[in-house]
């Protein structure tokens, strides 16, 4: 009886152990597939976030801009004379008005009122015959061209002081060539039209009177025992008519002078030879019929902004013709209206310009991105004056109401345009047009150019040469590997190609950079004749195998036949790379990269996509290797033992067996090494060279995306155009990735539906 009760409690001890094990099973089950669905969506939630937060910064680059009316106020001062032109300083408190009795008035730019009047200094009894300002338009340098054959250039100038930690500004006027005015004509004859271009120890005056064309340089020479520097004089004139000159311009490199005709001609001087300048181009500018109406230098003066009667705004750039010769071409046209254009002011540190026509219609343009920004109508006729804040973000504009207008402008990022990112735009002093990313230069001249073009392009052509040797490599390896290697080789060899992974790539990157572009470079010819050799060595060694004594071939274990290859590989790498020197010598009659050179025409750069390519497979061979070797090791052996008993071979199993079971997983392998190729960053940071080009040749270099934001983004000002572009090419590839592993998802699941039924 005993032994039955303890039977009994026994066995509901047991059952108890049974139900509470159960219980706990139950409850980390439960628990691990919360924590599971929590992690994936927390993947999810942070996918979502990135690219949330990437179209947050990249978004404004899109935004239109915008111009608002902040105040309006009577004309200051208006007893010095009508307005020539005005000016702003950099803040957009302080405003100057040129007037034509020679006064400079001084006042607050958002209530007008007077801080200061200067009169320029001009002898007595001398009129003020014409007027220039200097480029770019607003840097506060002005000429007077005089009644009686001089000159005279001041320059405004804002002091910055802080009184009580309050800031102050105090106008004032400077002469750069000193208060007394420069004889131009020694016969006194009025300066009709006059330009000038100023800089620290010279200056050069162009001035029109009414038979000739007067040309005045100034350089200073500092002599070795000389306490001051003196000034040399050089004079020079054009023999040519001037009856139709309406304008004249001169660049500020001091290299080119452009004369403007009535008719619709410009011409080309140069002035390279300071004592003779000679005519260099004479071309119609403007279609027939019409009249150039408007011109201004384009900030940087490498590019003439010409506005003429019909609406048009044309740019004109010195290229480099089919001789190589530099020539005057028209890059670009924006039609800004149906009515003449009346003036046009340059931005002063952008490409972008504004237009007024006689209507009084305002539109701002930028030229890379031959974008039209902003289209406000600002008076009922053309104003009086007009000018852009140094910044762009504010404009004063004098309408014949005797009212000086002020005007806010939100115009960040104009360089942006679809066709700026993605097609080929004509740079200034390119001789067509073309893909370019160089998004800085230490000029403030300096034209960006933003297209991505060249950058997703070197992230493909990188990709590409990546996965030509990795594919092959890992695939063929991961199928030997997984069903023909003996299982004890392969506890061996599986780890030790898993293990490549874990090297950082910037090691790979420092190797390749430092050891491998400099090796191929100087073994290019042995690189190739180890593509040759190398299938052939392992051809000759598996048919002398064939001939082996039978008993020598028993002795080899099965399955380890590769092992036998490692000393053959190595001895035919080394003989392809120890003839490559004299290989070259014999065949080429120097190095094989000067044969590509001069008989083909393709150069070699030291970092190159080769360079790339295999390193960069090197790095994405362990990851397809290691998912494709699981993916065909996992294929149920029923399947191959059944495919071995009809009678197929196995490579026959292999084939049609095999692979097809685990054709998902390939793929998912394929796709995965593709998305690690794109996605690289330090291998092609250091292996490349990192020039954006756009060349299919495997001996040029590349820029990827993912190199191009490491190297620019730590030198971006935050928030700027240059800033933003760097996160649209980080949402460019994140855009790639996504879409392209979503399909790469749709094929695999496809595969595996279709060949799950084996």
């Amino acid at each position: 009886m005993s032994d039955i009760t303890n039977s009994t409690t026994q066995s509901s001890l047991s059952t108890v152990a049974t139900t509470h094990h159960e219980k706990w099973r139950l409850l980390k089950d439960a628990l691990m597939r919360r924590a599971i669905t929590v992690g994936g969506l927390s993947i999810i939630f942070a996918i979502v976030v990135i690219f949330f937060y990437l179209l947050y910064v990249v978004y404004p680059l899109f935004l239109s801009a915008s111009v608002q009316p902040v105040t309006q106020y009577a004309l200051p001062e208006q007893s010095a004379g009508n307005t020539l032109f005005l000016n702003i300083e950099e803040q957009n408190e302080i405003a100057a008005r040129f007037t034509d009795t020679g006064n400079v008035v001084f006042f607050e730019a958002k209530t007008g009122h007077v801080l200061a009047q200067k009169a320029i200094l001009i002898p007595e009894g001398v009129k003020i015959v014409s007027v220039a300002q200097g480029t770019p338009v607003g840097d506060g340098a002005v000429i007077y061209g005089l009644s009686n054959g001089q000159a005279v250039i001041v320059k405004q100038q804002y002091k910055v002081t802080f009184v009580n930690n309050q800031r102050k500004i105090t106008p004032s006027l400077k002469y750069p060539l000193g208060e007394t005015p420069l004889v131009i004509d020694e016969t006194g004859k009025p300066l009709e039209k006059i330009a000038f271009k100023v800089s620290d120890g010279a200056a050069t005056i162009a001035a029109k009177t009414a038979d000739s064309i007067h040309i005045t340089r100034l350089e200073k020479e500092q002599s070795l025992f000389a306490d001051e520097a003196s000034v040399v004089r050089t004079d020079a004139a054009l023999d040519i008519a001037v009856n139709d000159i309406t304008d004249i311009l001169i660049d500020k490199e001091d290299r080119n002078l452009f004369l403007v005709h009535d008719d619709g001609q410009l011409s080309l001087i140069d002035l390279s030879k300071k004592d003779a300048p000679e005519m260099r181009q004479h071309i119609n500018v403007v279609q027939a019929n019409q009249k150039i109406t408007s011109i201004s230098f384009l900030t940087g003066d490498l590019s003439l902004m010409i506005g003429d009667s019909s609406g048009l705004v044309s740019q004109w750039s010195l290229v480099k013709d089919a001789l190589g010769r530099p020539a005057f071409e028209k890059i670009r046209a924006f039609k800004v209206s149906d009515k003449a254009v009346a003036k046009i002011n340059t931005e002063q540190r952008r490409k972008g310009f504004m237009t007024v026509d006689t209507d009084g219609q305002m539109g701002i343009y930028h030229s890379t991105a031959e974008r039209e920004l902003i289209k406000q109508s600002i008076a009922s006729t053309a104003p009086i004056a007009a000018i852009l804040s140094p910044r762009a973000n504010a404009m004063l504009v004098q309408n014949d109401d005797g009212q000086i207008h002020f005007w806010a402008v939100n115009n960040e990022h104009p360089e942006i345009s679809l066709k700026s990112l993605w097609q080929k735009v004509w740079y200034e002093s390119y001789a067509k047009p073309s893909y370019i990313w160089q998004s800085s230069s230490a000029s403030n001249d300096f034209e960006p150019k933003y297209s991505l073009t060249p950058l997703v392009f070197g992230t493909l052509k990188a990709a590409f040469y990546a996965m030509l040797i990795a594919v092959p490599l890992s695939l063929m390896g991961a199928i030997y590997t997984a069903y023909f290697m003996s299982p004890k080789m392969r506890i061996y060899a599986k780890p030790a190609i898993e293990i490549m992974g874990a090297l950082p790539t910037v090691i790979l990157g420092f190797l390749a950079g430092l050891w491998l572009a400099p090796f191929i470079e100087e073994h290019l010819a042995g690189l190739f004749s180890l593509f040759l050799l190398l299938p052939i060595g392992v051809m000759v060694f598996a048919l002398g195998l064939q001939y082996l004594p039978e008993a020598q071939k028993q002795k080899i274990p099965e399955g380890w036949d590769a092992a036998l290859l490692i000393p053959v590989i190595i001895l035919t790498g080394w003989f392809a790379f120890s003839v490559s020197l004299p290989l070259e010598e014999m065949v080429f009659h120097g190095t094989l990269r000067d044969w590509f050179k001069h008989e083909l025409g393709i150069g070699y750069d030291q970092r190159n996509a080769l360079v790339v390519g295999i390193a960069m497979g090197f790095a994405v061979i362990p990851t397809i290797f290691s998912i494709a070797e699981d993916a065909i090791f996992s294929v149920p052996k029923h399947l191959t033992t059944g495919s071995l008993a009809l009678g197929a071979t196995p490579w026959q199993t292999m084939s049609r067996v095999v692979l097809l079971t685990a054709s998902p997983g390939i793929f998912s392998a394929v796709m995965i090494g593709f998305g690690r190729a794109v996605g690289e960053t330090m291998i092609v940071l250091m292996a490349t060279g990192n020039t954006p080009v756009m060349d299919v040749s495997v001996f040029q270099g590349l820029r990827t995306l993912a190199a191009n934001i490491a190297v620019e983004m730590p030198e971006s000002e935050v928030d700027s155009t240059h800033y933003r572009v760097l996160f649209l090419a980080a949402l460019v590839l994140f855009v790639f990735t996504f879409v392209f592993n979503t399909l790469a998802e749709v094929v695999r699941q496809r595969l595996r539906e279709k060949y799950s039924s084996l």
